[in-house]
């Protein structure tokens, strides 16, 4: 199977609890290649929680950074060199979902992008994304930038109260899949993310 990037509109967006559903529900390896902020869990430890997946299947980061901003701008004050080269995806058997540091335009380095990342992998894309005010012009912004770059673009994953013109707008002018919709969870479980995630998801499409 093809790995899958998850990717989302902004940071907080909800990539990470999605990511780990996805993990969980295709038995997948999971890979965070940049982790920036390490005083909380990170978010390999939270997919590991949310996910139960087995340690093995968590991979390192390539990079651990201290400071909770952007790669680029947390790698110079960490006094650290990003070299791109070393986040090509690492080899597993089985399938693998790559969740990446914020939103597509953040940067890793001064010179590349996180979707410039992607594009040199061609890995489909799964797109997070909210439901609420704002969602419709950061969700198509985001398709239409991987358009731009030739990314292939798996579906769209959103996050939050239903929303159902919300939904319809951005596929009727993506063309996009969507995928499902995941609800704000309280708690947030491995139970409650397994049993919402099989409730308003299809992941047909990603197999």
């Amino acid at each position: 199977m093809t790995p899958i990037v998850a990717t989302g509109t902004d940071t907080g967006v909800g990539k990470t609890v999605v990511a780990a559903a996805l993990a969980a529900a295709l038995g997948a390896h999971y890979w965070k290649p940049v982790q920036a902020g390490l005083d909380e869990a990170t978010d390999s430890e939270t997919v590991a929680r949310l996910a139960g997946l087995n340690p093995e299947r968590v991979l390192p980061e390539a990079y651990r950074l201290r400071t909770p901003a952007s790669p680029h701008l947390a790698a110079e004050l960490d006094g650290v060199a990003i070299e791109v080269d070393r986040l090509d995806p690492p080899s597993v058997d089985g399938p693998l979902v790559i969740e990446g540091a914020g939103g597509l335009l953040v940067p890793l380095t001064r010179d590349v992008l996180t979707i410039d990342l992607f594009a040199r992998w061609g890995f489909p894309a799964v797109l997070v994304a909210r439901t609420a005010l704002g969602g419709i012009n950061h969700a198509l912004l985001s398709l239409e930038a991987l358009k731009a770059r030739r990314i292939p673009i798996a579906g769209v994953a959103f996050v939050g109260d239903d929303n159902p013109d919300t939904i319809a707008t951005i596929a009727a002018f993506s063309g996009a899949k969507v995928l499902g919709r995941l609800p704000r969870l309280d708690p947030l479980t491995p139970e409650t993310l397994k049993a919402a995630f099989a409730a308003g998801f299809d992941i047909r499409p990603l197999r």
